[in-house]
């Protein structure tokens, strides 16, 4: 039987998705202090620890590659939640609102998904785990220019767009490791 991208997608967003929620019930929602520029740095040193790895050919800390991806993957979703509350909200999330939220980013991302699949004929399955990081941080450093010019864009997608495709890259990383 051959696995769909869809079984694969959803098994590497389950994946991220158990551990964001067993730290949640570890941290509680303690990431909801995160500004966007500290969710962007968060993504940004997951991926340039990557392309370290990737470009020397040694890695020295055990956390593996896939894990790194996985951080990424929950970042961006946090990101993606942090702008949907106001700061003036409350910090603490229960861990069925936070579930909420979660589940609801990744319909999102994978909608998303499977739009832009059907359009480029999953064109991804091509790309190499360095695209993929080098997409990822282009687009951490596109969230640092816009939060730089204070959320404004003249042309451009926002930053929702940027973390949903940091979601999404980080996904097709996790399906095509698991594929090596």
């Amino acid at each position: 039987m051959q696995v769909t991208t869809d079984q694969q997608y959803n098994g590497a967003i389950k994946s991220c998705r158990d551990i964001f929620l067993q730290k949640t019930k570890d941290y509680g929602t303690s990431w909801r202090v995160y500004r966007t520029i500290s969710i962007a740095d968060q993504i940004y040193i997951k991926a340039k620890r990557i392309r370290n790895i990737q470009e020397k050919g040694v890695q020295k800390i055990d956390d593996d590659i896939s894990g790194e991806f996985k951080g990424i993957l929950n970042y961006a979703i946090i990101g993606l939640i942090q702008l949907d509350i106001n700061d003036d909200e409350i910090e603490d999330l229960s861990l069925e609102e936070t579930t909420k939220r979660y589940d609801e980013k990744v319909a999102m991302a994978k909608q998303l998904m499977e739009d832009k699949n059907h359009d480029y004929g999953e064109a991804w399955r091509d790309m190499s785990q360095e695209s993929f990081v080098d997409l990822i941080l282009a687009k951490i450093l596109r969230i640092k220019q816009i939060v730089q010019n204070e959320g404004k864009t003249l042309i451009s997608e926002g930053i929702d767009a940027n973390y949903f495709d940091i979601v999404n890259y980080a996904a097709f990383a996790l399906i095509l490791l698991v594929s090596e």
